[in-house]
């Protein structure tokens, strides 16, 4: 394997938790009005991204191969779960 092709393979691998980190952070900032912010948006993507990739990893680990469907409900789960604790505060 290249390391292109590595890089490829890690991009396509972390890119479902980067997605959902994205959208529960731009979602509720859509139509409405100004709130208080608690956390940075670097932190608060970062954050969400990093316990996605956990998931990620994990549900690699359990099950050996990555494309499993609960895994992705997990990573649905976490991140939902964290963003709305991360607003709650």
């Amino acid at each position: 394997m290249t390391f292109f092709a590595l890089l490829g393979h890690l991009a396509n691998f972390v890119a479902p938790a980067l997605v959902m980190a994205a959208l529960l952070w731009l979602g509720p900032r859509i139509g409405r009005g100004k709130r208080a912010v608690r956390w940075r948006p670097a932190v608060e993507v970062g954050v969400l991204a990093g316990a996605g990739v956990l998931v990620l990893l994990g549900g690699l680990i359990l099950f050996g191969r990555d494309g499993k469907m609960f895994t992705y409900a997990a990573l649905v789960l976490a991140q939902g779960t964290l963003a709305w604790w991360m607003r709650a505060r």
